[in-house]
């Protein structure tokens, strides 16, 4: 892939990857930019060996999802997110906005079940695509977003 079609391709997928690290990051917008300023300088360095121009989207969101379990990963926490009370952790961004009980309850949830959940509902992508985007088996994906929406339900307080 030349510059110029790189460049091209980032244009039409950049509020996408920017929504799905947004949704990944809970809303904290400056985070989710700087994932995806690195996500892109890493797609870019790679782009040589990129050969599928349909696939650029998911291609683009594995560099993306990568980049973001192994920022969470260096976090480090020192205690489970479980044992938080839903209603004590920080809503990212400016705390406020038309999805923040959403970025509220996703930011509950282990990196992986987020991505699953994020990847699904958000994204609108396949199952298939999600094992392959976050490199799991089907069966590990589907366990995720069974996982991740019984979680969510019971942050939302959502009935069946």
């Amino acid at each position: 892939m030349n510059r110029e079609t790189f460049i091209a391709c980032v244009e039409r997928e950049q509020e996408a990857l920017r929504g799905f690290l947004l949704a990944l990051c809970c809303g904290n917008k400056d985070e989710a930019d700087d994932l995806a300023q690195d996500a892109l300088v890493k797609a870019y360095l790679a782009c040589s060996g990129f050969s599928d121009g349909g696939k650029f989207r998911s291609w683009l969101f594995k560099i993306a999802h990568n980049m973001f379990l192994s920022h969470k990963r260096s976090l480090k926490p020192t205690i489970s997110i479980d044992a938080i009370p839903v209603e004590t952790l920080p809503l990212g961004g400016d705390g406020g906005g038309p999805h923040s009980d959403l970025y509220l309850a996703l930011s509950t949830l282990p990196p992986k079940e987020r991505s699953a959940i994020t990847l699904f509902y958000l994204n609108g992508y396949s199952v298939k695509e999600i094992a392959a985007i976050t490199e799991t088996s089907q069966d590990a994906v589907k366990q995720q977003l069974s996982r991740g929406r019984d979680k969510l339900r019971k942050k939302l307080r959502i009935e069946n």
